[in-house]
């Protein structure tokens, strides 16, 4: 056995034996030796009809298992095969137990055989694969799969991935095989052998990896400092840009298929003009313009010439890793000089060695997804340059784990230089500090405006891309938010002084800290800060129940949201909250204070008084907060809200609060402190106008400028928009007809498009009913029916199960208006339920709405109607990704013609033919549009 594997694939008719699904096809494949010795194939006679979706799926029908044998008939076949031997599946647990089931059910005796997954293998082994798929990683490692999804092809890729997780398990430095040693028991697979002989192997030879160094005995990448001089461009801008964009410059040169787009100069051009005048400016790049490269070429020129650091600054931290792994390299084979550039986060993003190493420890609480997480950063560290955790997907839980061992758990004033220079953030940090172009993203960079001290390299110049979301960045910044699990997370991480918890542990076995420390009044504080925190968000969660009891019409967007103003709320229940909320704040206090002793301790080592002062820190942090929210005299110049899940624990509570408007805080703090700013997005314009745009971010006139950088497409021959004039009233009539008329769409068009199609809902109310009426009307053995918020996943998962299958409808809403990619054939139709305006009472609405009242403006034509505009054209975008794409944009909501403001909608997307007609017709010409153009 001790070199014998067999790697088993099985097709099924289901996901579920115990619902009698069953075996239709069996694949082995035996290793002996590390080689592949031996196969077995057959089909096997489930005795019932096989699926359609599985059919769809396998290409096995039930002709080709009619004449086939039962299981029964091949089950000790199947055994022998697997005796003396290790089982090795891709998901190894479906497998052995569509197997065991089946061996039991027909009188055999359950297989005993050591397991091994190629899932959970490849996780720990490749934690910076995109995927785990069985054919993305056999993509990922170069491994030929040819025929999908059938069982002996299927056995031999994972045969082949299992022999490169072997390979990759050998190549592991000595340190990392010790500690997944001891994690191996709170794994799935059987990996105790395979570890044990590479320990073996290991533990007497000298380590002679030299791209390989120890720290805190962990392997981890050596860090090497790469000097790279930037060199002063000896050139214009426009002879640097004709090497760059003109006939025979370095885009023809580098990019086979480069077509010139006239667009993409004069987006560059406006950029550096923008920096020579020390304006700010606006620019609309349509899609396909190219606007990454149109903005980044005139800022690595600007910071050569200048010799001085320039920031980029993307909305999520994927869209600037995307930056600096797609476009950097790509704009160094283009730009005929070296340039620095660097990449910095929030600190919670990088890993502190210190922290992961001793939290290597095995604690008996681990679950799962923490033992599988610390196996995946354990190889991670032996690969990565950056320790930033973003490199890798870690299993949902993980994320909570890797919060406790994130630099952001690190204090670095008493650090030594050793440390200093070892930490992942400080090196980052300084690499920020000697690049020419840093790129960072919304959250970090709206930080730093609002700290007090710099966490940016100073800077005079920027580049926001996806610039629309800076407002809502930059305002979630300025306020609080605050919750009932992290009140209640941020104490129990300090414990009590008997438990598990860090004061436990820190007390432990030191009775001189004991003699020093007042346990049983901690104790009792804690006890009673916990208790409190209990009931104050108890009695908010009650306060919004009964306020939704007097008002129905309380926004609720899965949660119940309720606008407060401490000073108009008269009941006696909020007295008692406001009483309730001071006397917590006492209670932190005295924590703080019961903590204050251990602080002159000189017996702490440093990541002790990393801890004690982190600890410290959260607790003044809910206090500041719990103060802001309730116990502060109000301004006027701030909104404060509640959210409740309605239909969840009594304490599930959201608290938070927003500056009314941004402007004058943005202007203030960042616009007028810097030399140039520049914005530039798909959509910042309403009719061509950016002058919404300009007030709401708080920009002058006298020193913008502004450009709308055309698409490149042909909208017209690409696109049609498709109004019904027969659909339902919504806001007058039954929105249950409404429900069922998009639907009866969304059918008919699937008729027509063979599905491809992505519905956005404004309403997650609305997207639930539509997705239950869907799936009594739709063929579901035709088509895949994928609903955000009720099919599991993540919007990247639920994306790519979307393009997955031939015959998709993807029912989006919130998120999936933008940054949603789907190109070519996968996508055919937008369908858009109704034209998205924010609900007039959500508390930030309301709250802006009656401040631009006050002033006497109209909160409709400044706020509502730009707003839903802007949300409209993200929608729209969704469609046309390329100069290939076509398909049909599919409004249901006919206030986009009958409105009197309805034109701001189709004035300010690209110019394409409009039917506004009845369903019917509608559905007629779609379906011819589209067999005139395949």
């Amino acid at each position: 056995m001790d070199n014998r594997y067999v790697v088993m694939d099985l097709e099924t008719t289901g996901h579920s034996p115990a619902n009698g699904d069953k075996i239709i096809e069996v694949g082995i494949v035996v290793i002996e030796g590390d080689v592949i010795s031996d196969e077995f194939s057959t089909f096997l006679n489930p005795d019932m009809s096989i699926p359609p979706f599985i059919t769809n799926l396998t290409g096995i029908t039930d002709r080709d298992v009619e004449h086939a044998p039962f299981f029964q008939n091949k089950a000790s076949d199947i055994t022998a095969l697997l005796s003396s031997s290790w089982l090795v599946a891709h998901n190894v647990t479906f497998d052995s137990g569509f197997l065991n089931e089946e061996l039991a059910n027909h009188g055999f005796s359950c297989l005993q055989n050591p397991i091994i997954d190629t899932v959970e293998l490849s996780r720990i082994l490749y934690p910076e694969a995109p995927s785990y798929k069985l054919a993305q990683l056999a993509a990922y490692l170069d491994i030929g799969h040819d025929d999908p999804h059938r069982a002996l092809m299927d056995a031999y890729v994972t045969a082949e991935l299992f022999l490169a997780l072997k390979n990759k398990l050998q190549s592991l430095p000595y340190e990392t095989i010790a500690h997944l040693f001891e994690l191996e028991k709170g794994l799935h697979s059987d990996l105790y052998q395979l570890l044990d002989w590479q320990k073996q192997k290991r533990m007497f030879s000298i380590h002679e990896d030299k791209a390989i160094e120890i720290n805190r005995g962990l392997a981890i990448k050596k860090q090497t400092n790469v000097k790279q001089e930037a060199m002063h461009p000896d050139m214009s801008f426009g002879f640097f840009l004709d090497g760059i964009y003109e006939t025979g410059g370095s885009m023809q040169q580098h990019m086979p298929h480069y077509e010139k787009r006239s667009g993409q100069r004069d987006m560059s051009e406006t950029v550096y003009d923008a920096f020579q005048s020390h304006h700010h400016a606006l620019i609309e790049a349509q899609t396909g313009t190219g606007k990454t490269l149109a903005y980044m070429l005139p800022a690595i020129y600007e910071a050569i010439s200048q010799r001085k650091r320039l920031v980029i600054s993307t909305y999520t931290t994927q869209l600037q890793s995307q930056l600096l792994d797609d476009e950097i390299p790509l704009i160094r084979h283009l730009v005929p000089f070296p340039f620095r550039i660097a990449l910095l986060k929030g600190k919670q993003h990088y890993i502190s060695l210190e922290k992961f190493a001793q939290s290597l420890v095995m604690d008996q609480g681990d679950n799962y997804d923490i033992i599988l997480t610390k196996a995946m950063i354990l190889i991670w560290l032996t690969e990565t340059d950056t320790g930033d955790i973003d490199e890798i997907q870690l299993p949902s839980n993980g994320y909570l784990f890797f919060k406790k061992v994130s630099s952001a758990m690190e204090e670095t004033t008493h650090r030594s230089s050793q440390e200093f220079t070892r930490s992942y953030y400080q090196r980052a940090h300084q690499k920020a500090q000697q690049a020419d172009i840093l790129i960072t993203n919304h959250a970090f960079l709206c930080t730093d405006i609002v700290n007090k001290y710099q966490l940016l390299p100073a800077y005079n110049k920027a580049i926001i891309d996806e610039a629309h979301h800076l407002e809502e960045t930059a305002a979630k910044h300025y306020g609080a938010a605050l919750d009932y699990v992290s009140v209640q997370n941020i104490l129990n991480q300090v414990g009590e002084t008997s438990d598990h918890s860090w004061l436990g542990q820190l007390l432990k076995g030191r009775p001189e800290l004991w003699d020093m420390f007042a346990a049983e009044y901690w104790d009792d504080m804690f006890i009673k800060a916990k208790h409190e925190t209990d009931d104050v968000f108890r009695m908010l969660f009650q306060y919004v129940l009964d306020r939704r009891q007097k008002d129905k019409s309380l926004s609720d967007i899965g949660r119940v949201q309720y606008r407060f103003e401490s000073e108009n709320e008269r009941s006696d229940k909020w007295t008692a909250i406001t009483e309730m909320a001071t006397r917590l704040t006492y209670y932190l206090r005295d924590l703080i204070h019961a903590l204050s002793p251990l602080t002159q301790l000189k017996t702490f080592d440093s990541g002790e008084d990393d801890e004690l002062n982190k600890h410290m820190d959260d607790i003044q942090m809910v206090i500041d907060k719990m103060e802001h929210l309730f116990l502060t005299a109000e301004t006027g110049q701030e909104v404060k809200w509640i959210e409740i899940e309605a239909y969840g624990a009594k304490n599930a509570v959201y608290l938070y609060s927003e500056p009314v408007s941004m402007a004058p805080l943005l202007n203030n703090d960042f616009f007028q402190k810097k030399e140039s700013i520049i914005l530039t997005s798909a959509t910042l314009t309403m009719k061509d106008s950016f002058n919404f745009m300009q007030q709401r971010l708080g920009l002058s006139t006298e020193n913008v400028l502004t450009a709308n950088i055309k698409s490149p497409f042909s909208y017209p021959s690409q696109v049609q928009l498709m109004i019904p004039n027969d659909f339902p009233d919504i806001k007058h009539g039954n929105p249950d007809d409404f429900v069922e008329a998009v639907s009866e769409a969304v059918i008919s068009m699937a008729h027509i498009t063979g599905g491809r199609m992505l519905v956005l809902f404004t309403s997650y109310d609305m997207l639930k009913k539509s997705y239950y009426l869907l799936k009594e009307l739709l063929d579901v053995h035709e088509y895949m029916l994928i609903a955000q918020g009720i099919s599991s996943g993540s919007r990247s998962r639920l994306k790519k199960n979307f393009q997955t299958f031939e015959k998709s409808i993807l029912l989006g809403t919130s998120s999936f208006w933008e940054g949603v990619d789907i190109p070519g054939d996968d996508l055919s139709c937008v369908m858009i339920a109704r034209l998205p305006f924010q609900p007039p009472n959500h508390p930030v609405y309301e709250a802006k709405s009656n401040h631009l009242k006050q002033e006497g403006r109209n909160p409709f034509v400044e706020l509502a109607l730009p707003d839903a505009v802007i949300r409209f054209k993200q929608g729209f975008g969704r469609l046309i990704r390329s100069a290939e794409d076509r398909g049909i944009v599919f409004v249901c909501d006919a206030r986009i013609k009958k409105a009197r403001y309805g034109h701001y909608f189709t004035a300010s997307i690209p110019d394409v033919p409009v039917t506004y007609d009845s369903t019917q017709t509608i559905m007629e010409k779609a379906d011819e549009w589209f067999r005139n153009h395949d």
